[in-house]
């Protein structure tokens, strides 16, 4: 996916022309939520835009977002109130949590900090969803090897200890239940 313009105005709108199926990317991540969960933390919050079906979705979660980019917890700010700038390569925030969940923020990670997130979530949460670019025979969003590191639908399962729940092109969601 490359490193593009973060800018929270025009991420939608870019992204979406990245990755034709972002809008079915994000509501097969929401479906894949195994249970109403009350303490959730999302990984790579961006605009909020998960954050906001999955509040849709599950009205008594609670939310709070990570994002490494200041723009976009400012963004995320004016809806959200609780948005940390962090990497999620950092400490996370103290759990325990119901659900983490990232939607387009893991395939960042090289393998070894995928592994070691999925540790930590792991110890934290009851349960994990992920919602991102893997690899795939046909790519379709644009990948930036310097910047994008995606690894298979069935390595990330693997890692975390869940299966994929949905796939199109070269887009899976992986879900976790601890």
């Amino acid at each position: 996916m490359g490193q593009f313009d973060w800018t929270p105005e025009t991420y939608l709108e870019l992204i979406r022309s990245e990755v034709p199926r972002y809008d079915a990317l994000q509501d097969a991540a929401v479906a894949a939520i195994p249970f109403a969960p009350q303490r959730v933390l999302e990984l790579g919050m961006g605009t909020g835009e998960t954050t906001r079906r999955l509040i849709e979705a599950h009205p008594d979660a609670w939310v709070i977002g990570l994002d490494s980019s200041p723009d976009m917890v400012f963004r995320a700010r004016e809806a959200y109130d609780d948005v940390q700038l962090a990497r999620i390569e950092d400490p996370l925030p103290d759990g325990p949590w119901d659900l983490v969940i990232g939607v387009l923020s893991i395939h960042h990670l090289t393998a070894d900090l995928k592994r070691n997130l999925f540790r930590r979530v792991r110890e934290e949460s009851r349960a994990l969803v992920i919602g991102d670019v893997v690899k795939a025979d046909q790519q379709i969003a644009p990948i930036d090897p310097d910047y994008d590191h995606p690894e298979t639908a069935e390595d990330l399962a693997e890692w975390c200890g869940g299966e994929v729940v949905w796939r199109a092109d070269d887009l899976a969601v992986v879900r976790a239940v601890y």
